[in-house]
């Protein structure tokens, strides 16, 4: 029994108390102001109470007894005081070369006086854009053109300072300003520029190509030079090489003699002629072959036995 008197409550009070609150505020005992909000109330075409403290409020130490019609016979106005963000795109400016620019505009906005915001004027936000419009225009038309590419910074300054004073009457005032985007509007401006640029880079591909082709030349003549004379260095060193290893092989006569017979056998192999190999037996028939054929034998030459060298106590026995 007690568990059900006490679900009771529960769902009765859980029921009761949003009941009553709802029932209070729709008398105008207290109202609810959420973050970064404000509410403004009229009544009869006057402003009675501005609330921009964020959470529970009490309306009757603020308005009194008006508090109790005003939901019922006066307005409440719920205005957002957060940042927003505009982008104007491609605003046309001319520079003073006489160059048909297109500047990209960023900036912030926020509502700095509510009242002035809501009975000021009817569009804030198209008047502060217009308003941003014809500042650029009268800050950053007749500037040089390569300040306009380059000083960003300044101005987007100059444009800020002309718009935020007046901005500030209608209850918008202007936050940052940025300048995103500066470009040309006439695409055969554009086009004769990108037919400069690609000549220009044509031009200093083809200067640093015959650079190149210059220092190439200048590297291998010179590197020719010094291999030629290299080259000659070593034909005047291989004689001499050369002869001083024949010098010291033919101090040793087998050496000697078969140092030759190898070179001898190799000059025949690289000769690629056609050997006739006859046994050592037959050599009673190679002349009667030889007459057969039409050929006449010849006799081989006789090598002469390389020299031994003399040693140096028989020369000076027989000076």
């Amino acid at each position: 029994m007690t568990l059900i008197v006490a679900v009771a409550a529960l769902v009765f009070w859980s029921m009761a108390i949003p009941f009553s609150l709802s029932v209070l505020r729709l008398l105008g005992v207290y109202d609810v102001v959420q973050e970064c909000h404000c509410h403004v109330y009229t009544l009869f075409g006057k402003v009675v109470g501005v609330l921009r403290e964020p959470g529970l409020v009490w309306l009757w130490p603020r308005m009194g007894p008006t508090a109790l019609i005003v939901r019922w016979l006066g307005t409440r106005y719920m205005i957002d005081l957060r940042r927003d963000q505009t982008y104007i795109r491609s605003q046309p400016v001319n520079s003073e070369e006489g160059a048909p620019m297109g500047i990209g505009l960023w900036y912030e906005m926020f509502v700095s006086d509510p009242v002035a915001f809501l009975f000021a004027n009817t569009d804030p936000r198209g008047s502060l854009r217009a308003n941003v419009s014809n500042a650029a225009v009268r800050c950053l038309s007749n500037m040089p053109l390569a300040a306009m590419l380059q000083t960003r910074h300044s101005m987007s300054e100059s444009v800020r300072n002309e718009v935020s004073p007046q901005s500030h009457e209608w209850g918008y005032r202007l936050g940052s300003v940025y300048v995103r985007k500066v470009h040309f509007r006439d695409a055969g401006m554009l086009r004769q520029i990108e037919e400069k640029v690609v000549n220009r880079l044509r031009q200093v591909t083809s200067a640093i190509r015959q650079e190149g082709a210059n220092q190439v030349s200048v590297i291998t003549s010179a590197a020719e030079r010094e291999a030629a004379v290299d080259f000659a260095k070593a034909a005047a060193l291989r004689p001499q090489i050369v002869g001083g290893a024949l010098q010291q092989i033919s101090r040793h006569r087998e050496v000697a003699e078969t140092l030759f017979d190898v070179l001898e056998t190799q000059r025949l192999l690289e000769a690629k002629g056609k050997l006739t190999l006859v046994p050592a037996r037959s050599a009673e028939l190679l002349p009667q072959l030889l007459a057969t054929a039409g050929l006449e034998p010849r006799s081989a030459p006789e090598r002469s036995a390389p020299e031994r060298p003399v040693p140096a106590s028989a020369r000076a026995q027989g000076s």
